[in-house]
């Protein structure tokens, strides 16, 4: 088994933005925050680390104790208000079969997907990655093209200093352009453009066909485009605007006139040449960070451009088609098993994605794992009970065993609520879990998420490692 140590408990700032959720019943959320640069925000439940350490540490595998798993999930996971689909397992770190399986079939993931799109593009592109948005010289004199680099967190307006995830923004970019032009201009003159922009890196509709008509229609989701300054989210912080990329063309275009460029008519869209002339760029933050921000505060637009990426890395298409294969085949390329089941999209939005828990216990698995130090960010990412991303007015009320011990990805869908990632018990051992109702009655919603809060809380609370444990975590606190 892995033992985890108290860096489990290290979390980003406690005001983190709990981002776009997935409610299909949902109007548009705020866009997630940026923040500063992680703190390290302990549990009162475990003694500070004297020094920083590494997220998982390898000890003695099987060391969960099945009889103890057992009691301490099995009434739980009997509620009635979780509907009478429940699905549950249970496991060490280490691979080796798990300690608890519940139910049966497939479920509906809901947001728990993007653990799967996480470890997908993790596993296709190096974890350092950043995502370009450039300008480029057009195909007339005079002509400027805005090159989409599919960059999910580019801002309209620089984020200051120390935000985290790190954001490129389109006044930047606009300032390095209007400098890049002034070195070319007669003294005196002002540059004057016709300005183009570009979203060709992406193909296919802009709608994912398996969603429901109405998410992109009623703003709880953008189109997605390889070109969007915030998320695609309108400026007022509420709802999305209807064509991403000219707004992200439009505000461009603006920031370029206020560094005394003149830009000539209004943006239209192009393709730019392969050879043109690069004039300015912008860079994202690393892939690594993209996949925690996505993770934490479950932003549905990062994860879908993200696995637009995978696609991309996969075949050299990015669309959502390609994104789901490649997603399915880069699993299967790290040993899983994905063949029954169904993924259609990279957030979860979709309500046809069908995973089974045993994939998202294994693909937990996998990003803890040592062997795959390039997956680690899905990981680090989880939310942690009570404190940070969607789970930060979670579990507050429950077991006092679940805030600061319990660390995973909600998933929530009307009538769909579940949980995926790791638990900390009070020996100290770490189990991987998978907590997943997908036929809850409309009226005990909150109910069945606070069952499953209960649920994990009594995982954190209960001593389920055997004696075998290294350094005796079966049964010490």
């Amino acid at each position: 088994m892995l033992r985890w140590g108290p860096v489990l408990l290290v979390v980003l700032l406690l005001a983190a933005a709990v981002g776009a959720r997935q409610t299909s019943w949902s109007p548009a959320f705020l866009a997630p925050a940026p923040e500063a640069a992680p703190a390290t925000a302990q549990s009162p439940l475990l003694p500070d680390p004297p020094a920083p350490a590494p997220v998982a540490e390898a000890v003695v595998p099987g060391a969960l104790d099945p009889a103890a798993v057992r009691a301490a999930v099995g009434q739980g996971l009997r509620d009635e208000d979780l509907g009478p689909h429940v699905v549950a397992e249970v496991a060490d770190l280490v691979g080796s079969e798990p300690v608890l399986t519940a139910g049966r079939g497939p479920v509906v993931p809901a947001s728990t997907t993007k653990l799967l799109t996480g470890v997908a593009v993790l596993s296709l592109l190096p974890p350092e990655t950043r995502f370009r948005t450039r300008v480029v010289t057009g195909a007339r004199p005079g002509q400027l093209v805005l090159v989409g680099g599919g960059d999910p967190l580019l801002a309209s307006e620089p984020v200051g200093p120390g935000a985290y995830p790190e954001r490129a923004d389109v006044v930047t970019l606009a300032e390095r352009t209007a400098q890049a032009l002034a070195a070319d201009q007669t003294a005196g003159t002002r540059p004057r453009v016709r300005l183009r922009y570009d979203t060709s890196l992406f193909t296919g509709p802009d709608d994912n066909p398996h969603w429901r008509p109405d998410y992109v229609g009623d703003q709880i989701v953008s189109r997605i485009v390889p070109l969007w300054v915030d998320g695609g989210r309108d400026d007022s912080g509420w709802g999305r605007v209807e064509d991403p990329a000219l707004s992200a063309a439009q505000r461009f275009a603006e920031a370029l006139r206020e560094s005394g460029v003149q830009v000539i008519g209004t943006p239209r869209p192009a393709v730019a040449d392969q050879t043109a002339e690069e004039v300015a760029a912008v860079e994202s933050a690393p892939l690594d960070q993209l996949v925690q921000q996505m993770v934490e505060v479950s932003d549905n637009e990062t994860a879908e451009v993200l696995a637009h990426h995978a696609g991309l890395a996969a075949s050299g298409e990015g669309s959502f088609a390609a994104g789901s294969v490649a997603v399915a085949d880069a699993l299967t390329g790290l040993g899983l098993d994905v063949s029954g089941d169904r993924i259609h999209d990279g957030s979860g939005l979709s309500r046809k994605n069908l995973i089974s828990a045993r994939t998202l216990l294994e693909t937990v698995r996998l990003a803890a794992s040592p062997e795959h130090p390039e997956l680690r960010a899905v990981v680090e990412g989880l939310p942690v009970a009570g404190f940070s991303g969607s789970l930060t007015t979670r579990f507050v009320e429950g077991p006092p065993a679940g805030p600061g011990r319990v660390r995973a990805k909600t998933g929530t869908l009307t009538g769909v609520h579940a949980l995926a990632g790791l638990v900390t018990d009070a020996g100290g051992d770490v189990m991987a879990f998978v907590l997943a109702a997908d036929r809850v009655p409309a009226d005990r919603s909150l109910d069945a998420r606070e069952a499953l809060d209960r649920v994990a809380a009594g995982l954190a609370g209960c001593r389920c490692g055997t004696a075998e444990t290294a350094g005796g975590s079966g049964t010490g606190g």
